[in-house]
């Protein structure tokens, strides 16, 4: 807009012009009024520069310190992921070594269950038991109670250790947890900063110089307002100028918005003279200017729109860095909790290491119960096997000595016969001869001889299939 300082350059009367009608005047002072309402942007651009300076300062501060304590925490963390990396090591080595341990349990108890297993389907040869006895299986010679208990310890044992990995594997999940939240909470806000700059890269790029641009916009608003200011003060003076212009630029001019001052002198006082050159130069740059009134306000208001973006702009950003400060100190109150339970979590390593060697200990005691059971109804299983073949060799040593009995009583039979018939004929060719009294043995018989066991209470060996005792030196010599 032109300015109204300084001398107007003289120009020559025209008969062609006419003197701008006081309406057109009072048109354009009205519009000039109008403008002036302008002044609330201007005020609130003022506002604006002085809140974001504030605002600037204090994000800076806030952001200074919320870089220093995530260097800090950075650093605590990476110590803390070591210690719980440890822990985890323990902790996978133990769990390994009870599934090792568990496996060689399982194996040592599934064959103690085999072996017991064939011990019930073995059953007792009928003839090695006394007559009229129900059918027995080997199992029933064993007495189980042993097992059961042996078996009740393990599974007693096995769940305390399975409690102390449990437990101690929870210890290390919640321990990596919390830390995992430490880094959640300084990662977060970077990716929704991340997300945000993706998006309005162009902007988020500008707040750096958003304070710069607000005092810019400021500074050009208050010229435009003091240009709208000059132009409203020049229709008041051209209307103050004009034939009965002073009553109406009374009337109109009023009272103005809060903030605009204006240089002109008190309405009611009288205005000095002015030549109608000059007046036609003011109404000349009046019609110039009012033209641009519209032009200017759209300015100012163009502006003032654009600062409050940057306004909202700045808010998003300074509420983003306020969010990451307060997740920062958020971090930095588990992580002071962690620590104070640092000591404690550590020691609980040594703790499961010491409680799993004497579970372990216990385990592999269990085991080698479990196996010295095994093999001693294994031996059962054997020894009966090589008593089947006993029995089979007994009967046929029996067998072979009652051949040797028959032959030898048949042969002490027949000796027997001869005697006894040799003494008859002594008796009959010589008795009569001889006086009895000469040897009183002289007519009786020959001896008479037996054999019997020694012990006659003692039963004979009892009859066992061919068949059974073959399976059983097969198996004996399977096992050999």
């Amino acid at each position: 807009m032109s300015s109204s300082s300084g001398s107007p350059s003289p120009r020559s009367p025209s008969p062609e012009q006419q003197p701008t009608p006081l309406e057109s005047l009072v048109s354009h002072l009205l519009a000039s009024k109008r403008s002036l309402s302008s002044v609330s942007h201007v005020l609130r651009a003022n506002e604006l520069v002085t809140s974001t300076r504030k605002t600037l300062e204090t994000n800076m501060i806030t952001t200074a310190r919320t870089e220093f304590l995530r260097s800090g925490i950075d650093e605590q963390v990476k110590v803390l992921e070591q210690v719980h990396a440890g822990s985890q090591s323990v902790a996978r080595q133990g769990n390994s070594e009870f599934e090792n341990v568990l496996k060689t349990l399982d194996e040592a108890e599934q064959r103690l269950k085999n072996t017991l297993q064939n011990l019930r389907e073995t059953f007792v040869e009928a003839g090695l038991r006394p007559e009229g006895e129900e059918k027995r299986s080997l199992l029933d010679f064993v007495d189980e109670s042993g097992v059961e208990t042996l078996l009740g310890k393990i599974k007693e044992t096995v769940a305390s250790a399975g409690t102390a990995h449990k437990s101690f594997t929870e210890t290390n999940w919640n321990f990596a947890e919390e830390v995992l939240g430490v880094r959640r909470l300084l990662s977060q806000r970077k990716v929704r900063i991340f997300e945000d700059s993706a998006e309005n890269a162009e902007t988020i790029s500008l707040v750096p110089d958003i304070l710069t641009s607000m005092e810019d916009n400021a500074r050009e608003m208050a010229d435009n307002l003091e240009s709208l200011v000059k132009h409203y003060d020049l229709c008041v003076s051209a209307i103050k100028h004009t034939e009965g212009g002073g009553d109406a630029a009374q009337r109109i001019a009023g009272s103005l918005p809060e903030g605009v001052e204006i240089g002109e002198t008190d309405l009611n006082a009288s205005s000095e003279p002015i030549s109608e050159d000059e007046r036609q130069e003011m109404i000349h740059i009046i019609e110039k200017d009012a033209s641009q009134v519209e032009e200017v306000v759209m300015e100012i208001r163009d502006r003032i729109i654009e600062m409050e973006a940057q306004e909202q702009v700045l808010a998003r950003h300074v509420s983003t860095c306020t969010d990451e400060h307060e997740d920062t100190n958020a971090a930095f109150k588990i992580l002071e909790n962690i620590g104070h339970r640092l000591p404690a979590f550590i020691s609980q390593s040594q703790v499961f290491l010491m409680r799993w060697e004497e579970e372990r200990s216990r385990l592999e005691e269990h085991m080698e119960q479990l196996e010295e059971r095994r093999e001693f109804y294994d031996g059962f299983l054997i020894a009966y096997d090589n008593l089947l073949i006993e029995v089979g060799r007994r009967k046929a040593l029996e067998a072979k000595v009652e051949m040797v009995v028959q032959d030898a009583m048949s042969k002490v039979s027949k000796l027997y016969n001869d005697d006894f018939g040799a003494r008859e004929a002594f008796k009959t060719e010589q008795g009569a001869f001889l006086p009895g009294d000469i040897w009183p043995d002289m007519m009786s018989g020959p001896f008479q001889y037996a054999i019997a066991p020694v012990d006659s209470s003692m039963r004979k060996v009892p009859e066992v299939p061919r068949s059974v005792i073959q399976q059983a030196m097969d198996r004996v010599r399977r096992r050999a």
